[in-house]
Parts: structure tokens; sequence; C-alpha cells
């Protein structure tokens, strides 16, 4: 599959006089087949632990169980080929505390849950990695990678981060790069630089010319912005151009805790996209717009014959983070918008209420005024 056939003649039937030294043109070749490969991306935003989720987890045993969070969402997240998301706490154990904001400490067993869920892969370059000092962001990245998750923005030597991650999905090779504007603060050590992933223009745009020319698809990932704020800076429009003209397919943007506009740009005669916050996608704020949310599908189609990948879909499901009350205690879980409003309406869903209507819908209007139409291209 993949190459044309040579047709097969006798010497000297096709001949056309003065056509080269004999005379003779030889057959030409049929076009190849293309041989096309698909990959799905998924996405979402922010993953926070406020001290009310840590306490929804704990079991009689002194465990913690946080399995409820994503169960209404486990098919979407897993509907892709590699699912990624910003875990914004570090995971230092219970000898260091269990708190939630401002300096977030997890239980392990999130990275766990995580996995389960159906994520591949956790953004660690975020202003909170740092919230239990340097030797628990080592931790955390230990605890995520024996979960069996990739992580991307964070680096426990120079050699690991000069070894870009590189996934190849079914013939499809995906680079992950990954920035924070800062740590809130909290140094990183001298002796250890490589550590973190500053958002640097200079540096980014090095190690995007260096991964280039490695992967099909380019994806960026950058913790900036301005928190609350439902535009992007005028600052964050030009970087994203720039970052797109120098070889990014993807710009993911977190930290503002709500969503912010997606665009497709057509740049360099190819499709590229970014969205400048996915909000959060569970935490305990309050308000529509910071419990509001997005699982975003990103396919890309590979021509494996001409090497060449383009964009070819951009589809998102809106997300609610809901808390709620199971036998008199508070959980919190991940609902899909549309589906939990269908289900409020059959009566199915014995966590949600007539009442919860206005905010679903609210959620739901907001979400799809901040994203606008999915992104859908028929280029054959």
């Amino acid at each position: 599959m993949g190459c044309g056939v040579q047709p097969t003649l006798a010497p000297n039937k096709i001949s056309k006089p003065g056509v080269g030294g004999s005379g003779e043109i030889s057959p030409e070749k049929e076009p190849k087949t293309p041989v096309r490969k698909t990959v799905t991306l998924v996405a979402t935003g922010d993953i926070l632990m406020h001290n009310t989720q840590i306490a929804s987890g704990q079991q009689a045993d002194g465990t913690f169980r946080f399995d409820t969070f994503f169960a209404p969402v486990k098919s979407l997240i897993q509907y892709g080929d590699y699912a990624s998301t910003n875990f914004e706490a570090a995971m230092a154990g219970r000898d260091s505390g269990y708190t939630g904001y401002p300096k977030f400490n997890s239980p392990d067993e999130m990275a766990a849950t995580l996995k389960e869920a159906g994520y591949d892969l956790v953004i660690t370059a975020n202003n909170h990695i740092l919230d239990r000092g340097y030797p628990g962001a080592i931790k955390t990245m230990r605890v995520l990678r024996n979960a069996g998750l990739d992580i991307v923005g964070t680096y426990q030597s120079q050699e690991e981060k000069d070894t870009y991650l590189i996934k190849d999905l079914g013939g499809v090779r995906v680079g992950y790069l990954a920035y924070s504007y800062g740590t809130n603060g909290i140094p990183v050590p001298k002796e250890h630089p490589y550590f973190f992933n500053f958002l640097n223009r200079e540096t980014i745009l090095k190690d995007v010319s260096n991964l280039r020319p490695k992967v099909d698809v380019l994806v960026l990932v950058l913790h900036w912005g301005v928190e609350y704020s439902l535009q992007p800076t005028a600052d964050q429009k030009e970087l994203a151009r720039i970052f797109l003209e120098a070889g990014v397919d993807v710009i993911l943007g977190s930290h503002p805790h709500v969503i912010q506009p997606m665009e497709v740009m057509r740049i360099n005669n190819k499709d590229k996209f970014v969205i400048y916050s996915m909000g959060n996608f569970i935490g305990d704020q309050r308000g529509v717009e910071r419990n509001s949310g997005v699982i975003l599908n990103l396919s890309f189609q590979k021509d494996v014959n001409a090497g060449e990948t383009i964009l070819k879909n951009v589809s998102y499901t809106p997300t609610y983070s809901h808390s709620y009350r199971d036998n008199g205690r508070l959980r919190f879980r991940v609902v899909d918008v549309k589906a939990a409003i269908r289900q409020v309406q059959e009566g199915r869903d014995p966590y949600l209420k007539p009442s919860d209507l206005t905010v679903l819908k609210q959620v739901l209007a907001q979400t799809q005024r901040q994203l606008g139409t999915p992104f859908n291209n028929e280029e054959e």
C-alpha cells in the first residue's frame, strides 16, 4: 500500500522519434495512493485541589479516593489517542501536610486518579509546582511518573530537559513543550537551573526550532495571562502569532481559571490553533466562569507519502465543575454540560436538581460565546 505498480511492457514497444537518445519513452509511474493516518489529541484545563476537595476523598482508614471527580466524563477524556491536563498542586507526601490554596499539596492518590481517568500527560510547568519547594516538586514528578503518566515542563537534570517529549501515536509524531510565567516567587534552586521552563520568548523559539524537524505536530502549552480575565492580552496575541509562525501547530493556554477564546489561524499556508485559556476543569472556586471548563479535541491527518500533516478538526465539550452533597458529604465531579442538562430535564441525575438548569445553561452559553463554532477542514 502506498506504492504505485510499474506496468510491465515489452521493450521498444513505446517509441516516439526525437524523444531521448533512443527515441524511447519510459512509461510513467502511477501516482501513489495516499496513505493517511489520523491522530486525535485531547486536552483539558486546570485541575485544582482545594481543602474541600481533599476532604471529600478521605476514607475511614486515612487513605484517599477521588474517583468521583472524572467519572461522568471519563469516556470523553479517553476518546482520543493522547490526553493532557494541567495539574496545579504538589504531591509532596502526607508528612508535608495536605493543603489547598494558596500553597497546594495533594495526596499522592490523585496521580492514580488522573491515570485512571484517561490522562497520559500532566503539565507541571505552572506556578504551583514549587508549593512544597524543590524537594516536593521532585517527589511530585516521581509520583506522577510512577502512576504511568508523562510530564513536561519540569526536569530532574539537564539531560532530561534536552530530551524533548515526543510521542509516536500510530505513526504520527507529536511533540510537547510547556512553559510558565513563574513560580509565585518561589525561587528555583541555583544548583538546578534546568528544573523549570520559564516563559521566555527566545528560549521557546530555540526549543521550537530544535523540535520542529523531529515531529509532525508540535504542541506548545503556556501557563500565562491574567487571572479571571475573559480575554487574552495584546502581548499574548502577539506571542501566539510569533510562536505559530515559528513552527508551532497548537497553543494550549492555562492559568486564568476562566475560558478565553480559541482561534484557527492560517499561517504559512497551514491551519494553526490557539486557545488562550481552557479554564478550570475541576476546583472549588465560586462563579459560573470559574467553574466552566472544556474538553478539547484536536484531530490531525498525516499524508504519509507527502510527509505533510494538517489540522482536520477542532471540537469541544463544555464542562462544569459541580459540587454536590452525597449522604450529607460534600463531593466534586466534572459533568458534560449538554448531557447534564438533558439528565436534569429527564430526572436521571440524583445529584442535579431542576434549579441547577439555570447555572448549566449559563455555563453552556458562556462557553459557546467564548469559543465559537468548531473547526472542520474538509480539504482532501
